[in-house]
């Protein structure tokens, strides 16, 4: 019977069949391999570090939201913990890593999310409106806008989910196994780029630049909390508001909580559309995570959802494949705002 050689350059290691030969022990070669690892973990290591360093010393405020996180949160998660866990915990590094280059990485993000708001022509109808928008009284436009800002913000959140190749960005987010001050940080520069639209059609409608702006940085600062290691539940309001319990919902892997609690700030839109979930009898979410695999570390994360785009510089299949399947949640959408018209929800089913 012929014999099928095939070799291993890096490690000299010949094999015939698949079966292993004398001439390198197999200790020997899990050793070499450990080794490689263990060579390749701290090269990574030092190119993190060089490239977090270069972005303190260009712009040293880099640091500010990350002690900010440190000195506000933390205390309450010592003080009212929902989860005994050790302060470096798994993951602690890589989540450090996101929170230091995010005032860089977000640039990029805020670029492709200019490009994306003013190619999808969303801007346009919001014209017609303004009129009317600007006639109207302070307090009320900024009613409106919040109402307007936080449906807007549940159904790119929940696109993000249904939606395959939003699912690649967003996935980073959800790969942390640990909930807590710093793991709201790890996102990807472009994850969240599919609100673009809706936030040039507030600003095209007449809600202003500042009001909108003050909207999308009390989202981010609120989200941040909403992940924090605490243990309170605010029961009264738990249909009102977003709060930490109906967030660590969201980040739960167990099955029935999977695709649930896509609010930013209100309930009332998971309520409306079958996604709230807050069970009773005393049960907390206990365990984080996707079963996406999203890899270990903060370089490996960043370039995770370009891996097997035939086209990688700009995914033009993939995206038009996405818009697509955007188009399609859209009109489940709207099947559902008529349902919810004509049949009153029952809260906490999904």
């Amino acid at each position: 019977m012929s014999a099928v050689w095939l070799t291993t350059p890096d490690l000299g290691v010949g094999t015939v069949a698949g079966m292993q030969t004398d001439s390198q022990p197999s200790g020997q070669v899990g050793a070499s391999v450990a080794a490689a690892s263990r060579l390749r973990r701290l090269w990574m290591s030092a190119a993190v570090i060089a490239f977090l360093a270069g972005v303190v010393v260009a712009y040293p405020a880099a640091l500010a939201p990350v002690v900010l996180l440190l000195v506000v949160v933390v205390p309450c998660e010592r003080l009212f913990p929902r989860h005994r866990q050790r302060f470096f915990r798994p993951g602690l590094g890589t989540d450090l890593a996101w929170g230091i280059a995010q005032p860089v990485l977000k640039l990029t993000g805020v670029a492709v999310g200019a490009v994306i708001a003013l190619c999808s022509l969303a801007w346009l109808p919001a014209l017609l409106l303004r009129p009317l928008v600007t006639s109207m009284p302070f307090w009320v436009r900024a009613m409106v806008a919040v109402v307007l800002f936080d449906a807007l913000a549940y159904w790119g959140h929940r696109w993000s989910h249904e939606v395959g190749f939003l699912w690649r960005f967003h996935s980073v987010h959800h790969s942390s196994e640990r909930m807590d001050w710093i793991s709201g940080v790890r996102v990807h520069p472009f994850d969240g780029t599919v609100v673009a639209p809706p936030m040039v059609f507030l600003l095209a409608a007449g809600f202003g630049a500042q009001l909108t702006g003050v909207l999308a940085v009390i989202q981010i600062v609120t989200g941040l909390f909403l992940h924090a290691n605490v243990r309170w539940r605010w029961r009264p309001l738990q249909r009102i508001v977003a709060t930490p319990e109906f967030h660590h919902w969201h980040h739960s892997s167990e099955a029935d909580a999977l695709n649930t609690n896509y609010s930013a700030f209100l309930p009332i839109w998971d309520l409306l559309f079958g996604t709230y979930f807050m069970p009773g009898g005393g049960r907390r979410p206990e365990v984080y995570g996707t079963a996406t695999p999203v890899p270990d570390g903060f370089f490996a994360q960043l370039s995770y959802p370009f891996h097997g785009l035939r086209h990688r510089a700009l995914a033009l299949s993939h995206l038009i494949a996405g818009l697509r399947r955007t188009r399609a949640a859209l009109r489940r959408g709207a099947t559902q705002i008529l349902d919810a018209t004509r049949h009153r929800p029952k809260p906490g089913r999904r």
